[in-house]
């Protein structure tokens, strides 16, 4: 896994993964709005310069946010998610962040279990938090404890 950070150049690709493998995807202007915000936005590289996957981490004084974390369907189920994920949480932790939450629908059931055994715990419930083609739907809110785990 190549992790590098995001640029305005690596947005047409991202935008076309999300596109492909999210249901109810991000737009241009999330990922260019997540840039000029300064979040942590990275993405995976191939060593032949293609982009694999990506990982947007909003960060607050001493938490960040999951924003969004998407691999390309080709690559999907070769554990780039899970290397992703481990990395952000890493970064997250080099820079003294106590915990990192995220919000998943409550039927991904995939991405649930992934998180899960990343070592996040479901912290809450927002109703009808998501729009969907059949109305709305409810987010589950997880939360990942980062201070004491290899910070020191």
């Amino acid at each position: 896994m190549m992790l590098r950070a995001m640029t305005q150049d690596d947005v047409d690709a991202v935008l076309a993964i999300e596109q492909a493998v999210q249901r109810f995807p991000w737009t241009r202007g999330n990922f260019t709005d997540a840039l000029h915000s300064g979040y942590l936005c990275c993405v995976d590289e191939t060593e032949e310069g293609g982009i694999r996957g990506y990982a947007i981490l909003m960060p607050t004084v001493d938490e960040a946010e999951l924003l969004n974390i998407g691999v390309a369907a080709a690559q999907q189920r070769k554990g780039l998610g899970r290397a992703m994920l481990a990395e952000m949480l890493n970064v997250a932790r080099g820079r003294n962040m106590k915990r990192v939450f995220l919000e998943v629908r409550s039927s991904n059931i995939a991405a649930i279990a992934l998180y899960r055994s990343a070592g996040f715990s479901e912290a809450g419930v927002r109703r009808s938090y998501y729009q969907g083609a059949n109305g709305s739907e409810d987010a589950i809110v997880m939360a990942c404890e980062l201070m004491g785990e290899s910070n020191g």
